[in-house]
């Protein structure tokens, strides 16, 4: 079993930055795919980024294109932790960001395939 715990959020100017991060515990996290989503009220949660290896020790990562340029995930496997750094944040960027993670690698961008989920933490970017 493994458990997700994201921080980082909050409310930020447009233009401005955030870090997300999410601590895991339990697993292996090293080999775990590690994902971020968003998720707006009324809408299907949506992919953001994702971070996963096929050797457990290089690592690739995919964007989605509404964040490619401006979101940097990143992980720490001493300390078991996944960031999302956000940079140029957009109004359109609110939501509440969750952490998610699984064993497995395709699909990377189908939330119904990850087995573990944080409790997610809003970012509100104002304009």
């Amino acid at each position: 079993q493994v458990h997700l715990v994201e921080s980082g959020g909050g409310l930020v100017e447009a233009g401005g930055s955030l870090r997300l991060s999410c601590a895991a515990s339990g697993g292996s996290f090293s080999t775990y795919t590690m994902g971020w989503f968003r998720q707006v009220p009324g809408k299907e949660r949506e992919f953001v980024a994702v971070s996963w290896s096929g050797s457990g020790t290089v690592y690739s990562t995919v964007y989605a294109d509404s964040v490619k340029g401006r979101f940097i995930i990143s992980r720490d496997n001493g300390k078991s932790t996944v960031y999302l750094q956000m940079n140029s944040l957009k109004p359109d960027d609110t939501a509440v960001y969750y952490c998610a993670a699984k064993r497995t690698v395709v699909p990377l961008r189908e939330f119904r395939t990850y087995e573990y989920w944080g409790q997610g933490t809003q970012v509100t970017v104002s304009s």
